[in-house]
């Protein structure tokens, strides 16, 4: 059975805002009932690219999609952040919350995405392959009126039962690491307009992924880590979405400090059994 929660409000999700414009509505509907009827196809195609053609295994996948398919039980607001080292991130992550025969019949917990236009929607078949893989694209950059208008869109799905995916620096980290004043405003903005918002912060990063890249490294394996939280702030206004930016992307930096920890110590034990 499908948990997602239809018609949950966006208005009262959104802080008490009016409401997204129904023609909007209406079009995000469209896409979303598009995208549902070409998930068999969507889907089987992601899962060919990753454990195919770009031959990528995941580390003890198991316990992570446990927790996954308990978070998406729930009906409060989801949003995953992550961070971001190559262009089919969001892919990925989805591929490792859950396989696509359970995204068929939970497809509310298929992430929306907020990509960049000029690299996912700059030709008509980008456009396309965007529509049907729920993407809202975004220019960033550009007017904020647009930005604005993308960031209704994409917390009104969620306020509708939707669950989605953004990353808190906004682009793929040039260093490789979480920069925790990268934080764009953006993700606090979302989550302070969905009272009860669940963050599910996701570190995701391949054995040989030294550095950003556009496609992952082919064969790698990779390890995920995740934890939980629901920040808040007492501040309004841009400092309160900022703040709540920063609280996400110190959990990522935590994450992160943890992975390479751990990836230290086994590398020390291989080497003392050596």
């Amino acid at each position: 059975m499908d948990t997602q929660q239809p018609g949950s409000g966006s208005a009262s999700a959104a802080g008490g805002r009016s409401p997204l414009a129904a023609g909007a509505r209406r079009r995000l509907a469209l896409q979303k009932a598009v995208a549902r009827l070409l998930s068999p196809l969507t889907l089987a195609a992601v899962y060919v690219g990753v454990r195919w053609v770009m031959r990528l295994e995941l580390e003890d996948a198991a316990p992570l999609r446990r927790l996954y398919r308990q978070l998406s039980r729930d009906p409060a607001p989801l949003l995953i952040c992550a961070n971001h080292l190559t262009l089919f991130d969001s892919a990925l992550i989805a591929w490792a919350l859950a396989t696509p025969s359970w995204y068929l019949t939970h497809f509310h917990a298929l992430p929306w995405n907020v990509p960049e236009e000029r690299n996912f929607a700059s030709t008509w078949v980008r456009r396309a392959l965007s529509y049907v893989y729920k993407c809202v694209p975004v220019r960033r950059g550009g007017d904020r009126a647009g930005v604005a208008s993308t960031l209704e869109r994409f917390t009104w799905l969620l306020a509708d039962g939707e669950t989605g995916l953004l990353f808190p620096e906004g682009g793929r980290s040039r260093s490789g690491r979480v920069e925790l004043e990268s934080a764009a405003y953006g993700v606090g903005r979302v989550v302070k307009a969905l009272p009860g918002c669940r963050v599910l912060c996701v570190y995701l990063r391949g054995e040989a992924q030294a550095g950003y890249t556009d496609l992952p490294i082919r064969g790698d394996r990779l390890h995920v880590s995740v934890a939980t939280i629901e920040p808040k702030s007492d501040h309004a206004g841009l400092r309160g979405s900022r703040d709540i930016a920063r609280q996400i992307t110190a959990k990522l930096v935590e994450l992160e400090e943890r992975h390479f920890a751990d990836r230290a110590a086994v590398a020390a034990a291989t080497g003392a059994a050596s």
